[in-house]
């Protein structure tokens, strides 16, 4: 199995100790990682903001990039989003499209899906609060959306922090509720999308949570300069930044 790790521009610059828990983590359970050094942006902002040439250019690129590799796993909801869903309407079909957006996947679902793996050997002793990205849970189904009164897939991250020894897990009032942050919408309606980021930090600490995580960074990072700013007990955490902790303290795990 050849996987190709697919890091988004935001956690390159700004949060690389997330990708190198995916690392971490993907090792851990046997895969061997490679990072293709010519990967850019997969284009989400430019798509997103209805700029489609641009988009275009960095979809082709990124397809011509990973196209050798049996999978290919992101440490972000939304950016997998983008190449699954957007792809297929930038770039012209083709095996290698095929291959790309057939074989991409979140972080948490490619060891659900892919690996089979259903539990991580472990330890995090935290108090927890889950954050569902809009991305993952209503785009990729990684989980049962609230409108659909529950009624969907399992959601792949809980249940591999479930599985972690001495983690307590809270849940929110409002648990899956946007954070705000939307990429350019935090530009464009700053305003609304702080409110909207206090309220879900609220509704976390409310619950208990003293860490709250998500598949997401940018999630994490718009609630974390909330949190900074108003000096919030809580501290933000990438599921993969959790469960390459929790590994930490086991023994190798097998594939």
């Amino acid at each position: 199995m050849r996987v190709g790790l697919f890091i988004p521009c935001y956690v390159d610059q700004l949060f690389p100790d997330v990708g190198m828990a995916t690392v971490e983590v993907l090792e851990r359970f046997g895969v061997q990682v490679d990072f293709p050094t010519d990967q850019t942006c997969c284009g989400q902002p430019m798509y997103n903001s209805g700029f489609t040439d641009d988009a275009r250019a960095l979809a082709r690129r990124h397809v011509g990039v990973f196209r050798e590799y049996d999978h290919v796993v992101c440490p972000s909801a939304s950016c997998v989003a983008t190449v699954r869903n957007g792809y297929p309407s930038l770039v012209s079909a083709s095996a290698d499209l095929d291959r790309v957006v057939s074989g991409t996947f979140e972080l948490c679902e490619f060891l659900t899906d892919v690996l089979g793996v259903d539990r991580v050997d472990g330890a995090f002793a935290e108090r927890v609060g889950l954050h569902p990205s809009c991305h993952g849970l209503r785009e990729l189904r990684l989980g049962a959306s609230s409108e659909l009164g529950g009624v969907g897939p399992r959601d792949r991250a809980r249940a591999l922090l479930e599985s972690l020894r001495g983690i307590d897990l809270v849940s929110p009032s409002r648990p899956d509720e946007c954070c705000g942050f939307g990429g350019t919408f935090a530009v464009d309606e700053a305003a609304v999308s702080c409110m909207m980021g206090r309220d879900r930090v609220r509704d976390h600490v409310e619950a208990g949570a003293r860490v709250i995580t998500a598949t997401d960074m940018s999630c994490l990072a718009h609630l974390d300069g909330l949190i900074r700013r108003d000096r919030t007990p809580v501290r933000v955490m990438h599921v993969a930044e959790i469960l390459a902790a929790a590994m930490r303290s086991a023994p190798e795990t097998a594939p």
